[in-house]
Parts: structure tokens; sequence; C-alpha cells
């Protein structure tokens, strides 16, 4: 291979899918490649070509835009342009006009050519052949599956996890009895026995669908739909051992044996929860903290267990649940220090967290957003306590590294310490009048979860006021508005994303760029459906199948939102490693050139779902 096409092989295996090719198919594809040079201004695809190709950028820049001359995407150096490969792939991207914004040296291979190849090597067709959509959820999907490679239960015997005794049903009675015992009992699956014989195992999902599904009658035996070749693991073998051989096998239960006998079961849930100790643990410790200076001292592990759960592979739903309910644990102990040192309070009171600890989202020290909401009953005087428990329990939290809220969005704030009926008003004019100040305080203030106290004191405001947003079309209709301010970035731009200058030059903002946009969208399907989840994910799965969402436009959200929150994860706990502060900024430098490309698949799912959004109203 002479010297240019040895450049050009290299230059081709950097980019994916190619990278997973053998050298001698990558050198047929090298062989079948056209060179062009296209002046700036020039529109692909070059003149004279006319058959369905793919395009790869070598040198230049690159502009995707929609029929309304709307940009859709911006490529660069070792991007590749599939609005060539068919009609459907343009059509479904919204592409009309490609053209380059400076000189610009292309490659292409023809549609044939990437058959030949992708029928030999199935990544390369399904990589082509799947829509963005598609391929994040794939990518979701091995990052699960290297999550639970990852685990530590390697070191950890099954022993400390299974259930025991073992439920057991004789093989002769009815499904129907089957489903009254498991319900009964709380238990997702049942080892089916002939005497004392275990002949199978039946789960809530083989009624489901063995005989549910198929119309399959409950009088039937429950040997009918049971799973006679049931794997069992001995009490010797690791935790790990289990995991694995659940996930080869696709089961989510296992008996655990003892000298050949029953001795317990252990589920899939059991096995991942594990990850979840250290928080717990972290819990326990903090509640039995006696002085502020304890509870500082806790606090400089949280940016070691925040490392720690991203070096483990878990996701970012589970790193922002398990920090959020270590803040939690602070705020309750720092309330009960409150409560002895000032006594009880004089009325029925709840403390209120809101924004990303409201939806179990927080990361490790983030800025505080609290409020309390009284009873009625309080009277003016009453209000020196609550000052006194505001401050008490905000200062705790800053000493331990939890900073104040910069919007002063915080209980000592004596306008978010107020009575229900004041917080019921201050709803009532926000969804009724929804000024610009009312939209931002919406942002806030509609995710909120009770930490401590009268738990109806929140809930009865928040369900009289989801019924106001289910009925205000204009309300949803501003809040939509005002959501879709935040936007995606459109494309990357030779490794720079939007931000051309200052302390974070070329580098994308995943929260306000990628995550928020998302947060603000699971918002509003939520408000204008009249669901009282807070937690993202929750509301996005609660709101899939309704008007607002589809079932398909709602997993696709999801993977979405979790793969730019599993970046954001890797890239604090680097930070946090080298010993800087943690933010949001990420470099496309500091990621793989496939994950630049899932980074634009998220992207292109939510603009889609803001676009539904925009065109609703």
């Amino acid at each position: 291979m002479d010297t240019e096409l040895s450049e050009i092989s290299a230059f081709i295996q950097s980019i994916p899918p190619f990278d997973s090719l053998p050298k001698q198919v990558l050198a047929q594809l090298v062989r079948e490649l056209t060179i062009n040079y296209v002046r700036k201004n020039e529109a692909l695809p070059p003149q004279g070509i006319t058959d369905p190709r793919l395009y790869i950028l070598r040198k230049g820049a690159i502009s995707c835009l929609s029929s309304g001359n709307e940009l859709i995407a911006r490529l660069g150096e070792g991007d590749l342009c599939t609005a060539f490969c068919s009609e459907d792939i343009a059509q479904q991207d919204g592409i009309h006009i490609v053209q380059t914004d400076e000189d610009s040296l292309v490659y292409s291979v023809s549609i044939e050519v990437l058959a030949d190849i992708g029928e030999r090597f199935p990544s390369i067709s399904d990589f082509f052949s799947n829509d963005s959509a598609q391929r994040l959820k794939n990518k979701m999907n091995k990052v699960n599956e290297e999550a639970i490679m990852a685990s530590t239960l390697m070191n950890t015997s099954v022993s400390n996890f299974y259930q025991s005794p073992v439920e057991t049903i004789e093989c002769s009675s009815s499904i129907q009895q089957a489903a009254i015992q498991m319900t009964e009992q709380g238990y997702s699956c049942l080892v089916v026995v002939d005497g004392e014989e275990p002949v199978g195992i039946v789960t809530d999902k083989d009624i489901r669908r063995r005989c549910v599904a198929a119309g399959l009658s409950t009088e039937q035996a429950i040997s009918e739909i049971m799973t006679t070749d049931m794997c069992t693991i001995d009490i010797k073998n690791n935790a790990y051992d289990a995991l694995m051989t659940m996930t080869a096998k696709h089961i989510h239960h296992l008996p655990v044996t003892k000298y050949g006998n029953l001795a317990g079961m252990v589920s899939v849930t059991d096995l991942i929860n594990n990850e979840g100790h250290n928080a717990i643990n972290l819990s326990s410790i903090i509640h039995k903290a006696n002085s502020l200076e304890e509870l500082k001292q806790i606090s400089d592990l949280l940016p070691k267990l925040q490392i720690r759960l991203a070096k483990l592979g878990s996701s970012a739903d589970h790193v922002g649940k398990s920090i959020s309910a270590i803040t939690m644990a602070f705020t309750k102990r720092l309330i009960e220090m409150a409560e002895y040192k000032f006594g009880q309070a004089p009325v029925p009171y709840a403390w209120l967290a809101a924004g990303s600890q409201a939806r179990q989202e927080q990361l490790a020290h983030s800025d505080q957003d609290n409020a309390i909401i009284i009873c009625d009953t309080m009277k003016p005087y009453d209000d020196a306590w609550f000052e006194n428990l505001a401050n008490f329990v905000c200062d705790g939290l800053a000493e331990c590294g939890f900073i104040y809220c910069p919007g002063d969005i915080m209980a000592t704030n004596p306008k978010w310490r107020q009575p229900r009926k004041v917080w019921q008003s201050y709803f009532t004019d926000w969804v009724e009048t929804p000024s610009p100040k009312a939209l931002l305080n919406s942002s806030v203030f509609f995710d909120l979860d009770t930490i401590y106290g009268d738990k109806t004191l929140l809930e009865d405001v928040r369900q009289n006021m989801l019924k106001s947003t289910q009925k205000s079309t204009l309300f949803i209709a501003h809040l939509s508005k005002n959501a879709l301010g935040l936007r995606p970035p459109l494309g990357f731009f030779r490794d720079f994303v939007l931000k051309p200058n200052g302390k974070h030059k070329a580098t994308l903002d995943l929260k306000h760029n990628g995550i928020a946009p998302v947060v603000d969208l699971a918002r509003i399907y939520a408000l204008a459906e009249g669901i009282s989840a807070v937690n993202t994910i929750e509301r996005i799965q609660q709101a899939a199948g309704t008007r607002s969402l589809t079932k398909a436009s709602a997993e696709n959200l999801i993977d979405a939102y979790e793969f730019l929150g599993m970046l954001r994860v890797e890239h604090q706990a680097q930070k946090l490693m080298r010993g800087e502060e943690p933010d949001n900024y990420l470099s496309p430098k500091e990621i793989s050139k496939l994950e630049r490309e899932h980074l634009k698949d998220a992207f292109k799912v939510i603009k889609t779902l803001q676009d539904a959004r925009q065109s609703s109203f």
C-alpha cells in the first residue's frame, strides 16, 4: 500500500464503525473510495455523482440544513454525512440541503460496497441501518451490561444475598393458586415441587406470558407453564457467579442450594441493590452524628462516593439517587439537631427540597434549594421559630459543602417559608398568570419533595396545582415556549462546541445544552398530564402512551437522558480525582469518536421531541 493509501486507511480506521474492521477489509474499503474537492458554498453531492453514497469529511466544514434553512448539523473532520445514503434517511433527519462552509476534501463510498461489507460484518450494517434513537438504545444496553461486569460482587459470597426459606408450590396446584400465593406472600417467583422434589420454577412473568397472554385457563396446573430446566447455584459460590449465571441464562431468579438441598432464592435485584449499600451505610452514620463538626467530616466522603460509583459504572440515575439520599440524611439530621436546640415546632410543618434534590438527581455538593410549608394554624409570632430552624439548617448545609443558593431559593428567605394557603396562592398565580418570573419559579418549585415533617401539606398543594395545570393550556404553552429556549447544540465543529470564548472555551455545557432540556420536557409532560412524580425518568415513564408523549419517544428520551447523565458523572469523577472542582463543561476531546457520535444521536432525539412540543403549541 503506497503512502497516500496508507494515510487514508489510518484516517478511515479512526472513524466508527470502520474502526472494528479487519485490515484486509479496511483496505478493500479504501480502494473503493472516491475523492472529491468541493469549493466553499458548493452543495453535495459533487457534480456528476448521482448514486446513493456515504460521504466522509476529510478536511473542511459542512452544514446540513432543513427545507427552511434551519441548521440541523455541522460536520467537521472525520464526520459522516449519511443524507445521501437513501431518501428515507434524508427525510428522517430532515435534511434538505448539504453545503460546504469552506473548501473541503470529501471521501465517498457507494452504498453497494457498504452493503457488501455489512453482510459480513453486521456492526457496519447495524450502524447505518439504525436511526439515531436505536443506536443510542444499543449503546445504553451495552453500558448496562458493562455496569454488571464491573460489579464488586466477585468478592462477596452469594450467602450474603439470598432470601430464605424458598417458597414452594405443588406441581398439581392451579395457576390461579400460584398467583394468589405470590400475591399474599409478596414473592415474584415460586419453586414448583412434586412432594419434596423440586421440578421447576415459575415467575410472575411466566404467568403473564405463558398464561394470560396465551389465553390459558388459570385453572390449569402450574406445571403447564413452569420452567423445568431450573438453574441453581451452590451457596459456596460468590455473588458475581450468580449474577453471571442469570445474565447468561436471561433469568432474574436463581435458587441457591446447600449440600444439594434448596436453601434460598437470590434475584438480580438483590445483587444490584448491593451497590447502593455504601450510600445506605453513609446515611446511617449521618443519622448517628452528634455535632455539626461530625457532619462536616462525613461530608468530605461525598466526592469519594461519587468517584466510586462512577468507577463501578453505575448509571447516572443510581448516582443521583444515592447522592440525593445522603443530602436528605444531612438535612434530616440538621433539622433534628435544630428541634433539640429550639424545642418542638409550634405547629406542623414540612421541610421541602426543590430542584435536583427533589428530583433525586443531585451530585456531590450541589447548591441547596429548599423551602418550608407550614400549617395554616400558625400565628405571626410562630415564624421566629421557623426562621431559627431555617438559619440553623441552611448554615449547617453550607458548612457541609452544600453552598447557598445563588438565587436565594432557600428557607431563610421569608418568601419561601410560608403557610400552606400562601403556597397554594403562589401556584395559582403562577399557573393563571404565567409571567416570565412565574415561569422561572415554575422550573424550581414545580419540582418539590418533602424531606421532613407533615407530607400532607405539600401533597394537598400539589394535587390542587396539578388539577390547574391539566386544564390550563395557556400555562403549558408558555412553559413550553420558555423551556424550548434551551436547545441542544446542532453539531460539532472541529471539536469545538458552541462555547466560543471565556473560561469554558471549546466545551459543551452538558447540563444546560443536554440534561436541562430533557428535565424541562419531562416537567411539561407531568404538569400537562397531572402526574405527581418529580424524578425525570419516572415522569417520562408515566407520561409514556399519553397524548403528550408516545411510548417509543419516551424510551428514546430516557436513553438520551441517561447517556448525557453518564457522560456528566464520568466527567465530574475525572475532575474530582484530579483534585479539581466538578463542573458540567465537557470538551469533546475528552471522549472517544464513537461517544461523540452517540452524543449527536442524543441531541437529535432531544431536538425531535422539542420540535414536536413546539409544533403542539
